[in-house]
């Protein structure tokens, strides 16, 4: 069985006995059909990878580092030197020592190269185009730059020195511009914005972002786990299962894929809205572990390293998030909105999450109609709401009791009604007041779904919707919340709660053999109490 790595070099998968994902005829086709490129996608999705073997195959070609792969009989292009920029290399908060590294390094590049009068310069605009006129004539290079936007992104709260950076940043890529010593180039970045130059009317670089032809390019497709990946999937479902890997079926490779797909895919960069997938970081940690801790664990492994962007605890420091929009399943925005982002200063807060990874494309880009956006899988929808309760909430409420078992799963009435007092008491009051049933249920539900339950919000039977849910093995747990700020009104509350919960029969659609619980229950919103008052079990 082949080792499962997290590498953005391709010499590594060489070198080391690595499992490598083949995506090179996607790169085939990317660097015959296209001069210049950027593609944005969320962080650790294999962005820096792509661009190192781009860079590989022109600077070194095929051998050895391709032998096996889909483009080493394929590959016909000449070598040329590469100058790789990495802006997460740079500084984001001092202009001064930006333009002097990215100078810095374009220096070395020339030096490497043997490159002959140069003329130096402080700024990176005029140091570059005097790269380019030192070139001989017909000479010319490959341009790979990661994560543009970095600079950007760390100064969402800093609007003079986002300002300050952005003017260098457009300067840069108007000096490089249809510059004919560029054999080839390509840009990546988290974010797309309109006030960089090298998406502004005119700009020669083809933004291929959600281009049908190379959606799948980064990230992996069922068919490719399967694939690549088999040894894997039949470990897995050995441990599930309790038999040896070789009487492992097809059907159960494909079950387990399913699962796998309900917390790992559904990550959509098609503008057709057809080909998804999966989370590359997540998927090879998820695999990984099987092997390590040797049972099969679905954990969220996106958030802990490329799931809380600094872009995205910058914004929030300043903006407040639409809670009650985001905990929908399916967020409805203008087109222009999402194609045509101006500035991070003032982008759509539901675009910004889609470029961040917390939220994907669920319709076909149409110019005649609104996008939808929505979580992709569990993972991300988890890490949206651990996300939001680092927002919400002033601080970490525990949803366990003693021996880490969750509160809801194995408490009593009084201790569930206790851990929902403990949280709202946690609240920040200023920015999210609770004032009516549907902003209360929505702050749960952050708090719920954060802590990784299985929570479902206005949850429909036949009869009507409860406003919570929350599934276990053997339990269940229906809450029906009534809001009012006026004492006197807190019993009649209660019994309108106690009655629809016996009217509606909530929590009995497909229960199985869980132990259902019912809470009826009431919050007073007088500043003075701001905590559920009254509350009662529904006895059936």
């Amino acid at each position: 069985m082949k080792n499962i790595a997290q590498s953005e070099n391709i010499e590594d998968f060489l070198d080391s006995d690595y499992i490598y994902v083949d995506k090179t005829e996607y790169i085939y086709n990317l660097t015959r059909n296209y001069k210049r490129v950027f593609f944005s996608r969320p962080r650790r999705f294999g962005k820096s990878l792509t661009l190192n073997t781009i860079g590989t195959l022109f600077e070194k070609g095929v051998d050895p580092y391709f032998k096996g792969t889909w483009i080493y009989d394929n590959w016909d292009q000449m070598k040329y030197p590469v100058l790789h920029l990495s802006f997460l290399e740079y500084s984001a908060t001092d202009l001064s020592e930006f333009k002097r590294q990215l100078c810095l390094s374009i220096y070395k590049f020339a030096r490497a190269q043997k490159i002959q009068d140069v003329l130096d310069d402080k700024e990176p605009n005029v140091y570059i185009s005097n790269l380019f006129d030192a070139m001989n004539d017909g000479e010319q290079l490959v341009l790979l730059i990661d994560e543009y936007d970095r600079q950007l992104t760390a100064n969402i709260n800093n609007p003079e020195l986002y300002e300050k950076f952005r003017i260098c940043i457009r300067d840069f890529y108007g000096a490089i511009k249809g510059k004919k010593q560029i054999k080839f180039m390509a840009v990546t970045g988290v974010t797309r914005l309109k006030d960089v130059s090298i998406f502004s009317v005119g700009s020669d670089i083809m933004d291929l972002s959600y281009e049908y032809a190379f959606s799948n390019m980064i990230g992996f497709t069922r068919d490719e786990i399967k694939k690549f990946y088999i040894d894997y999937l039949r470990l897995g479902v050995s441990y599930e299962k309790n038999k040896s890997t070789d009487k492992v079926t097809d059907a159960d490779c494909e079950e387990f894929i399913d699962r796998m797909a309900a917390h790992y895919d559904s990550y959509c960069f098609d503008r057709k809205y057809r080909n998804k997938v999966f989370s590359t970081y997540s998927v090879n940690n998820f695999l990984h572990s099987i092997v390590s801790d040797k049972e099969v664990y679905f954990g969220d492994y996106w958030y802990e390293v490329g799931g809380l962007p600094s872009i995205l605890m910058n914004y929030m420091e300043s903006h407040n998030l639409n809670i009650e929009n985001l905990l929908t399943s399916e967020i409805e925005i203008p087109y222009n909105d999402f194609a045509n982002p101006t500035s991070l200063i003032d982008i759509n807060e539901n675009v910004l999450m889609c470029q961040t990874g917390y939220l994907t494309l669920k319709s076909d880009l149409d110019p005649n109609d609104n996008v939808i956006l929505g979580a992709a899988n569990l993972e991300v929808k988890s890490a949206l709401f651990r996300l939001l309760s680092l927002k919400v909430f002033q601080k970490n409420i525990s949803p366990y009791s003693t021996g880490k078992n969750y509160v809801l799963e194995q408490g009593s009435v009084e201790d569930i009604i206790s851990l929902f007092n403990e949280v709202l008491a946690a609240l920040s009051y200023d920015k999210y007041p609770v004032d009516n049933e549907s902003v209360l249920r929505a702050l749960l539900q952050v708090y719920l779904i954060g802590k990784n339950h299985d929570v479902r919000v206005e949850q429909h039977n036949s009869r009507g919707r409860s406003d919570i849910l929350v599934n276990f093995p053997k339990r269940r747990v229906v809450l029906e919340l009534k809001y009012t700020d006026i004492n006197s009104e807190e019993q009649k509350k209660l019994e309108d709660a106690e009655h629809q919960i016996i009217e509606k029969r909530y929590g009995f659609e497909n229960l199985g053999d869980r132990e259902l619980i019912q809470i009826a229950c009431v919050f007073n919103g007088d500043k003075d109490k701001r905590q559920i008052t009254l509350y009662k079990k529904v006895e059936n």
